[in-house]
């Protein structure tokens, strides 16, 4: 069996510790032995969201805790603003929309980032008091500055999609006054996919509407993990799994994630420009989650992408939407390293070659090893 490398923005690889921590025998979820991890992850995950008010842990994609936002914070009609930017700025829209809220897009093109007085203007003159948004849109490699769009719409309530960016860029849920952050397991938590989590401020429990829903609803929820259980049955292996990716993450420190995904995406932005290749996302240090590249001239970008797994045994992520076949993803979040980046561009070097691309050979990897060496300023 041929050795299999991904590299997409999720899922993201697993720590072996991880995997044998979920190879434990299955224990009983309202058992004193599954209460204890229970207990731990809960106040791990606040750390890691770094608030003190509880995480809602559930048993979902990330796109479940986007769900669970919607159907907790708004009413039916409610008219509410949203900062779309890429693929999963669309797809709060789309959410919002099941639920039948008079939604205000504010809209930038697929790889722009949001500007924060633009917004904060806009969200002004729509009159909506809850926005959301997204800090890491994967589907371009931009990273709004969250901070500054809190401070922009006042006091509005801000949601923020985390999924991507949780543990790989700063988020100071607390100190920058994030009303909600709603996360996944598959991305930097180092985790498989099937975990989600949302945190409220404290300040808008009491206001909270009638839940519409009744697997997603907040308050029960919380009710339940206030004495370390779960409103339903939880995945047991997966939370086991995510306590020890937890340990791990909080044991080396937060800003030593947040650094080390810094020189990882400038190891990778040299590596592509070493080659002749455009750069999609920006070029600057915001762009630590994932890498997007143009496809060169002449060659198809699925093509491209078909031929490094099948080849090479590597798995990029293709664009999305209107940027199908003409960009390609590499992601750098979770458990990677700068070796598993000079595996990336090396795989993409060589089948650009084979397609019949023309580009710079052999100096991505000594480029994106020099970029990767530079200290991030603290």
């Amino acid at each position: 069996m041929e050795k299999q490398y991904l590299f997409t923005p999720g899922p993201t690889p697993v720590p072996p510790q991880v995997l044998a921590a979920m190879a434990e025998p299955i224990v009983h979820h309202r058992g004193p032995d599954f209460r204890l991890v229970y207990e731990r992850a809960l106040s791990r995950l606040q750390e890691v969201f770094r608030t003190n008010a509880p995480v809602l842990l559930f048993s979902a994609s990330g796109t479940g805790a986007m769900d669970s936002a919607v159907a907790n914070l708004v009413s039916p009609g409610q008219r509410v603003a949203v900062v779309t930017a890429g693929a999963f700025g669309e797809r709060w829209v789309a959410i919002c929309e099941q639920y039948g809220l008079d939604v205000q897009r504010i809209a930038y093109e697929w790889g722009e980032t949001p500007n924060a007085d633009e917004v904060g203007g806009a969200v002004a003159e729509s009159g909506a008091r809850i926005v959301f948004c997204t800090q890491s849109e994967t589907s371009t490699g931009v990273v709004s500055d969250v901070q500054a769009l809190k401070g922009a719409v006042g006091s509005a309530v801000l949601v923020v999609d985390a999924i991507s960016s949780l543990g790989a860029v700063p988020l100071e849920t607390d100190a920058w006054g994030i009303d909600v952050v709603v996360a996944g397991s598959q991305k930097a938590l180092m985790c498989p996919p099937g975990l989600a989590m949302a945190s409220l401020s404290e300040a808008l429990w009491d206001d909270l509407p009638q839940a519409r829903g009744f697997y997603f609803d907040w308050r029960r929820t919380r009710k339940a993990q206030e004495v370390f259980d779960a409103a339903f049955t939880p995945a047991v292996s997966l939370i086991r799994g995510l306590d020890v990716a937890l340990g791990m993450l909080l044991g080396a420190g937060l800003d030593a994630a947040f650094e080390r995904h810094t020189r990882l995406g400038r190891a990778a932005r040299a590596g592509i420009k070493a080659m002749g290749l455009e750069l999609f996302s920006p070029d600057d240090d915001s762009s630590s989650v994932v890498t997007v590249a143009r496809v060169p001239d002449g060659v198809d970008g699925t093509e491209l992408l078909r031929h490094l797994r099948d080849r090479h045994g590597v798995t990029l992520a293709p664009g999305q939407g209107g940027l199908k076949g003409k960009i390609f993803r590499i992601g750098h979040i979770g458990w990677f390293d700068v070796f598993d980046i000079a595996a990336a561009l090396a795989a993409v070097e060589l089948s650009l070659v084979e397609l019949g691309a023309d580009i710079e050979r052999g100096v991505a990897v000594t480029r994106a090893f020099e970029a990767y060496e530079q200290r991030v300023a603290v």
